[in-house]
């Protein structure tokens, strides 16, 4: 039974950067591609970034160019560099497989962008 744990959220300003962490309870991530989502207020949860099994990288229009996604097999980890945040980047992420498995979403973490 796999359990997918987000941190690193926090309260950043315009311009400013975050890492989150996405630590897996057990390795999946030679099995499934691996995505970070958001949502944000009154809109629907969306693909920003996603990594293959081979580490091939995918980005939503928004985010290119200014987030990273990575993963650490060894660690059960994967992770979202982010840059020059923006306040729409307000959201709360989520880390799941792509495509998503619905019993593996979990808290998500919130990262606020605001001045």
């Amino acid at each position: 039974q796999v359990q997918l744990v987000e941190s690193g959220g926090g309260l950043v300003q315009p311009g400013g950067s975050l890492r989150l962490s996405c630590v897996a309870s057990r390795s999946i991530f030679s099995i499934n591609a691996m995505g970070w989502y958001r949502q944000a207020p009154g809109k629907e949860r969306e693909l920003v970034a996603r990594i293959g099994r081979g580490g091939s990288t995918d980005y939503d229009d928004s985010v290119k160019g200014r987030f990273t996604i990575s993963r650490d097999n060894a660690k059960n980890t994967v992770y979202l560099q982010m840059s020059s945040l923006k306040a729409e980047d307000t959201a709360v992420y989520y880390c799941n497989t792509f495509p998503t498995v619905r019993v593996y979403w979990g808290q998500g973490t919130q990262v606020t962008v605001s001045s």
